[in-house]
């Protein structure tokens, strides 16, 4: 993927941003100590700068495939990562790998299927989908989410992404043979 413009953009620093946060968050995951409402508290800034990135790029008009794949791969490290602490937490169970790692299960079947390779039309249902899993990984995080609320939750969370995937999957894999 080409990147088109002479500058990284507003977009692309918020990005980062967010990328920096989920990387400060990673070396939470290994201290014990950690205040889980830290944990929430960064994780609720990296989600609400997210909804601040598409909003600059078209603005500045700079946006572009790179600053999209950018801000999906940032957006699924901080959900992987989320979903590590909650696991690591007991908040909820397994259930919450799908939420965390779905994407990359997704590229791992890349490799297997090579239909899955080609590019997907822009589509607020994935979007829609991604804002309801980051958002329900960060609920789960809030210490005061009653244990009733975090695996039915966590589980129509999981279910909306793999509907989400399997729409795509089979998108791509009729347009591939």
């Amino acid at each position: 993927t080409y990147y088109p413009h002479g500058e990284v953009g507003l977009r692309n620093a918020n990005t980062l941003t967010r990328a920096a946060i989920g990387a400060f968050l990673i070396g939470a995951l290994f201290d014990p100590a950690f205040s889980v409402w830290l944990f929430f508290e960064l994780s609720v800034v990296a989600f609400a700068l997210d909804a601040v990135d598409g909003w600059l790029a078209r603005r500045s008009g700079l946006t572009s495939g790179v600053g999209a794949r950018f801000d999906m791969e940032t957006d699924s490290g901080l959900a992987a990562v989320l979903a590590v602490w909650i696991l690591m937490e007991g908040t909820a169970g397994p259930e919450v790998l799908v939420l965390g790692f779905a994407r990359y299960w997704f590229l791992a079947a890349m490799v297997a299927l090579p239909a899955l390779r080609a590019e997907l039309p822009p589509s607020f249902r994935r979007k829609a989908v991604c804002v309801f899993q980051i958002g329900t990984l960060i609920a789960l995080i809030l210490p005061v989410t009653p244990p009733s609320v975090a695996l039915p939750a966590a589980m129509i969370a999981a279910m909306l992404v793999i509907w989400s995937f399997a729409i795509d999957i089979v998108w791509l894999l009729r347009r591939g043979a």
